[in-house]
């Protein structure tokens, strides 16, 4: 799998809009990120963001509760961090 920088940047513009929303939850974000844009196995990540192998698991599958700082070092790689938004609430 060989993607264009553009590609890439897009992608992960994209995973960060889908979290803004709602549209997608952290655990499927951090597995998409590491998978379509690092390419890169769980072990291989977790060294790379100075986490445990068993963090990067319960964060993927949607486990446990995680630190502000174990989310936000597998953010960083993607230029990313944990944020505060504004609820979105339909009117209506």
């Amino acid at each position: 799998m060989s993607m264009t920088v553009a590609e890439r940047t897009q992608l992960i513009e994209d995973i960060q809009e889908g979290l803004a929303q709602g549209s997608i939850e952290i655990a499927e974000a951090v597995r998409r990120l590491r998978v379509e844009v690092t390419g890169l196995h769980q072990t291989q990540f977790a060294k790379m963001c100075k986490v445990s192998v068993r963090t990067l698991v319960h964060i993927e599958h949607g486990e446990g509760n995680q630190t502000l700082k174990s989310l936000n070092a597998v953010f960083r790689p993607f230029g990313l961090k944990m944020g505060v938004v504004r609820i979105r609430r339909d009117v209506g």
